[in-house]
């Protein structure tokens, strides 16, 4: 056999695999990035069963050689929670082979307990450093954009994919409400501060149509072409934003999300609140933030406690 030609489990498999990421995609509206992970997760699942196990076909996997993938992936130093993202992969496929395929009864992960990922708290800012990162932009039309966009990060939580796309209709000032659309295309409303609804009103008045110039765009963030403001572009005026607020430690264009959240929280939100607005499917998700909270009352009560 040569090396490019597949053996009937692989043609089988890969067949299989095709289908099921086709019904992720029509029928439950997945991300881009989520459906390309899912795919490279069963291209390595494929090829273990295929190379390593010699598996036969579909049918004739069993919970053994799934255990032995995950030592195989563990033995390569992959952490827990890939570890765990692949066995929620393999999971998920095995449940769509008992419903579609005929002759599969059986699922063979089902018994397998999931690698436990170690909780990473995220980073987030001070209340000051927050002030300070508001407070450095310029009253160039650069300046009003940058402020804006920080703004609205940090008023209402949103990832900067969902920021960077957000067009001029999706923002009403009047009522105070910014549309947005999240993972999965889901919609959300999220309300809006004054000082917010202040920033993006100076930035449409006086910079936005000085960098549209003479282009006709719907984007409400514009870089210095007229075009919708990328990634990249917003990533780097942050790093210049974060130096001229003398921020010492590594900040993200995530940092104010989890910002926003964490400060939420500290200040009294009810988490289910916090959950909506930041979009999350899964209340478990939101709870990371009550974690940071906790130790920065430990931190607190440890500061000035007289008898801590």
């Amino acid at each position: 056999m040569t090396t490019n030609e597949k053996t009937p489990f692989k043609k089988e498999f890969d067949y299989a695999a095709e289908d099921f990421i086709h019904f992720i995609q029509v029928e439950k509206g997945l991300s881009k990035n989520t459906i390309l992970s899912y795919g490279n997760d069963l291209e390595s699942y494929g090829m273990y069963m295929d190379q390593v196990e010699r598996i036969q076909g579909l049918s004739n996997i069993m919970r053994i050689h799934i255990i032995g993938y995950l030592k195989y992936l563990k033995e390569r130093d992959l952490t827990a929670r890939t570890m765990a993202r692949q066995l929620a992969t393999i999971r998920s496929f095995h449940q769509f082979l008992i419903r579609e395929v005929d002759g599969m009864k059986d699922d063979p992960s089902l018994l397998i307990e999931i690698p436990k990922a170690p909780k990473v708290l995220p980073k987030v800012l001070s209340l000051a450093e927050v002030e300070a990162l508001l407070e450095v932009s310029d009253s160039s039309e650069f300046g009003l954009r940058d402020k804006a966009m920080l703004e609205l990060l940090y008023a209402t939580g949103m990832r900067v994919s969902e920021l960077l796309s957000l067009n001029l209709s999706d923002v009403n000032l009047t009522m105070g409400f910014v549309r947005c659309l999240g993972k999965g295309s889901k919609e959300r409303i999220i309300p809006l501060g004054k000082l917010a609804i202040n920033s993006i009103e100076q930035y449409l008045k006086m910079a936005r149509i000085k960098l549209m110039g003479k282009k006709q765009n719907d984007a409400l963030f514009l870089n210095h072409h007229g075009n919708r403001m990328s990634r990249q572009g917003f990533w780097k005026n942050l790093k210049k934003q974060a130096e001229k607020a003398n921020i010492q430690h590594e900040l993200t264009p995530h940092t104010l999300r989890h910002s926003f959240a964490t400060h939420l929280l500290e200040n009294g939100a009810d988490l289910r609140s916090v959950q909506e607005m930041l979009g999350h499917a899964d209340i478990s998700t939101t709870q990371i933030y009550t974690h940071v909270t906790k130790n920065r009352l430990k931190d607190v009560y440890k500061e000035f406690h007289p008898r801590a």
